[in-house]
């Protein structure tokens, strides 16, 4: 078993965890304050995805050498990260969850419509390459296409009234 990949990864898993506190923690005070939730059916499949993606990185990932120049790339997506869930900050969470505010429009969001799920697909990409493992990243990738082309459709539709106005 290879340290740096040990630590990789537990990186990856207690970030993960920690944003999923977050996104309750939002997800309950958005709710308290009249927001309502769309996309619901769909959230199951989404954490099922991500849940597989990271076992496969720890299935096959333990004990791989970790790559630097990806490892670097990594990094750089996690400044963006911490960019995103700063510009939304308690309106951030991994629900669709509306509320009839302006939406927000600094950081990365005067930008671009969807920030987090750009910055996500490049995780989904570049974490396994971070082990050399391509064929995790391919599948992953794919799927994760799958999942927010119906996911931003929910999203989009659900905010067309926000943006409109």
């Amino acid at each position: 078993m290879s340290l740096p990949s040990v630590l990789f990864l537990a990186f990856i898993i207690v970030q993960r965890l920690s944003e999923l506190v977050i996104a309750r923690r939002n997800t309950a005070r958005l709710l308290a304050r009249g927001a309502h939730e769309v996309g619901a059916a769909h959230y199951p499949v989404m954490v099922a995805m991500h849940s597989a993606w990271i076992l496969c990185l720890i299935v096959f990932g333990l004990g791989q050498p970790v790559h630097l120049g990806w490892l670097a790339l990594f990094a750089v997506l996690q400044v963006l990260r911490i960019w995103i869930l700063t510009s939304l900050g308690g309106r951030w969470t991994t629900r669709i969850i509306i509320l009839e505010e302006p939406l927000v429009a600094r950081g990365p969001f005067k930008y671009v419509s969807h920030p987090n799920y750009m910055l996500v697909v490049a995780e989904i990409f570049v974490a396994p390459m971070v082990l050399g493992l391509f064929w995790i990243a391919f599948l992953f990738t794919v799927l994760n296409a799958a999942m927010l082309w119906v996911r931003i459709g929910v999203e989009n539709k659900a905010l067309a009234p926000m943006r409109a106005g």
